[in-house]
């Protein structure tokens, strides 16, 4: 380990200023609990944004890791590898899909989804099959490909010229769907929740209807299950909840809970256009991460995991309501599973960020998604001590947010 001293302001220092991260460091973390640089503790409401949804330092998948590394750490694509063959075998023993291509990202995912959309368009239906559907507020990551087809601007201001052929519509309208989407269109991608959009649950009408639209106009139905999937839903991919099945889908996030790897999902017969040389990542299938990820699916695809989501929301949200009782500072408690959004009271528009500034001194990690929305999504096994201390600091964290905002 260097023996260098680091500190919150060498980010400032040393680091590109495309973060604004927090004031304190966490150095280490267990179950959902972190410990920062002066030894304060949190509990962690945040699971990196959903990723570690098995919680810190999980001792099965940190030992499955640490065998892995004394055993083999990369090879090439020239070459495939057991923990990969493994995970893709798990992937499509439990979902739709009979084909896996692995990245790096949740970006790299979408990315490696919408690339093989228009490449399976022109293979089937020549070149002016190209356009794909979005939803304003979507977020699908930040490459330039990627971050053109979410639904918001801020994120491709200054990046001109953006890819072309893109349609964003609104999220939940079943009647911009249907006046979008037509016979030019190569696919449609959609979170089944938006997470940075504001927490926002798609309605199961409106999944059906890009569904059976898609179908209609031999288009591909890509859901991006990034945040959502992967048990944070109650179900191992979203999709299972809803009853409608996408033609690709794409995780990553919590599938290596903190250990880098994407996912791309989907059938044998779509995943034909992608033959050799049309795609590839240096690092994707790498043998350490696909086994981290295998024993993750292992973990969360099981009935104590998943039932357990469920129950963790209910207590959530009853406690949220219980706190909105006495402060009013919620507008709206949404979302599904634990994925959590709490919009706030007109009067505290804006605030979010407050929340989450305020949160950290009272020793809670949480989220925003925008400006106005505060978010929640802790480990799906968070312990109910856990819960029950971290409402109580949000309880706190709130009480101070809105005597400051309100006099």
């Amino acid at each position: 380990m260097s023996s260098a001293e680091v500190n919150r302001q060498t980010f400032d220092e040393v680091m590109v200023p495309n973060y604004s991260p927090a004031a304190f460091i966490p150095v280490s973390g267990e179950g959902s609990r972190l410990v920062d640089q002066d030894g304060k503790e949190y509990i962690d409401f945040a699971a990196g944004i959903a990723v570690t949804s098995l919680g810190h330092r999980h001792p099965e998948v940190t030992r499955a890791l640490h065998e892995q590394v004394d055993r083999l750490w990369h090879l090439s694509n020239t070459f495939t590898n057991e923990p990969a063959l493994r995970l893709a075998r798990r992937l499509t023993e439990t979902t739709f899909a009979e084909r896996v291509f692995f990245a790096n990202s949740g970006a790299e995912a979408n990315e490696a989804a919408l690339k093989l959309a228009r490449r399976w368009a022109h293979d089937h239906y020549g070149e002016t099959k190209r356009k794909i559907v979005s939803c304003k507020q979507s977020f699908h990551g930040r490459t330039l490909f990627t971050v053109s087809v979410g639904g918001q601007p801020k994120y491709t201001e200054g990046f001109a010229p953006l890819p072309g052929d893109l349609e964003h519509i609104a999220f939940n309208d079943l009647a911009a769907a249907e006046a979008a989407i037509d016979d030019s269109t190569c696919a449609v991608i959609v979170e089944p929740v938006q997470g940075e959009g504001g927490v926002l649950p798609a309605t199961p009408e409106y999944l059906k209807k890009l569904r059976e639209l898609c179908s209609r106009h031999n288009a591909l139905l890509i859901f991006d299950e990034v945040q959502i999937g992967v048990g944070r839903a109650g179900t191992l991919f979203a999709y299972m909840d809803y009853g409608v099945t996408p033609d690709i889908l794409t995780s990553a996030k919590a599938l290596g809970n903190g250990f880098p790897v994407g996912a791309m999902l989907t059938t044998k017969d779509i995943a034909a256009s992608f033959v050799v040389g049309t795609h590839g990542s240096t690092y994707g299938g790498n043998p350490l991460a696909c086994t981290v990820a295998d024993k993750v699916i292992e973990i969360v695809n099981t009935p104590e995991v998943l039932g357990g989501v469920k129950k963790r929301h209910e207590r959530i949200v009853e406690g949220l309501a219980r706190i909105n009782e006495t402060h009013r500072a919620f507008r709206d408690v949404r979302g599904k599973g634990l994925l959590i959004g709490a919009e706030l009271a007109a009067d505290l528009a804006g605030k979010a960020k407050d929340f989450v500034n305020v949160a950290a001194k009272h020793g809670l990690v949480i989220l925003v998604a925008g400006p106005n929305v505060v978010r929640f999504a802790p480990s799906l096994i968070i312990s109910e001590e856990d819960l029950a201390e971290g409402l109580k600091r949000f309880e706190a964290t709130v009480a101070e947010v809105v005597a400051a905002a309100r006099g």
